[in-house]
């Protein structure tokens, strides 16, 4: 059994800018593999979507829940997750993730716990960013009564995995367009719907790209979570990357499970 971390808690952070859809969640599978080795340092990690993508969570069906064809004429590729949740339109934003063994203290005694835990990196660094927001169980940040991030979560091989975004823009429109409505009739209230809802920084009044916003968030993790950034053992595949080991183990997660046919449409 690993000894219990003493605060500040190490971890190591990973900026690897903008990838693929596949070795986006490629990369996240790999990291949630090493933190299930014995004696390995928890990361956070944050990235961004090149091309567009569309992902949906591990439990849904995707001809259900994406118009696959509209995706392929709008150049936005389409992923299944190992989270659950509802389908994400990936576009303007920034993404992060944050994986540790299952015994340690930021995973918290349950689900519900950690959520509430983790999510105050993201308070604080939109905090940081002037913004005042709240935790809203089970898994969102409100801005107001607005969301701005939506979070997941899985556990296995006694490793805790939890990804979410902060929305640097929105659009609505773009995004009821790649996605399926249960009835088409009802496209224009559930658009309506979601932007009254949904919120962003740009509709906070704050026009932020995404370096100024990965800065603030990695300061809000820092500070919310007592975090303290280690250097990893391993030399980095690139710049702020993973380990040369889990690159390359994501780039074959990439390739032989999330760009499949057989687990982009599994049921």
């Amino acid at each position: 059994m690993n000894e219990t971390p003493e605060k500040p808690y190490p971890v190591r952070l990973l900026q690897t800018g903008f990838h693929d859809c596949y070795y986006n969640m490629g990369l996240d599978e790999a990291l949630l593999e090493s933190a299930a080795q014995r004696g390995s340092l928890p990361v956070l990690r944050f990235y961004g979507w090149e091309p567009r993508a569309v992902s949906v969570g591990y439990f849904q069906g995707l001809e259900e829940e994406v118009d696959t064809h509209a995706c392929k004429d709008r150049g936005v590729d389409v992923i299944r997750r190992i989270t659950g949740g509802g389908a994400v339109f990936h576009h303007a934003e920034l993404t992060y993730s944050i994986i540790l063994p299952s015994g340690h203290p930021l995973a918290g005694s349950s689900i519900h716990d950690s959520y509430r835990i983790l999510c105050e990196g993201l308070i604080r660094g939109l905090a940081l960013l002037g913004l005042r927001a709240r935790f809203a169980p089970i898994n969102d940040i409100l801005c107001g009564d607005r969301k701005i991030s939506g979070n997941a979560q899985t556990r296995r091989m006694n490793a805790v995995l939890q990804h979410g975004t902060v929305l640097l823009d929105l659009d609505v429109d773009l995004m009821f367009s790649l996605l399926r409505v249960p009835e088409e009739k009802m496209k224009g209230r559930l658009i309506r719907d979601v932007k009254a809802r949904v919120t962003s920084l740009r509709a906070q009044g704050l026009s932020l790209g995404f370096g100024e916003t990965e800065a603030a968030m990695i300061e809000g993790f820092r500070q919310a979570l007592d975090l303290e950034f280690a250097v990893p053992l391993s030399a980095p595949a690139y710049p702020g990357g993973p380990a040369s080991a889990e690159d390359g183990r994501a780039r074959e997660l990439a390739v032989k499970r999330f760009a499949s046919p057989e687990w982009l449409y599994k049921r």
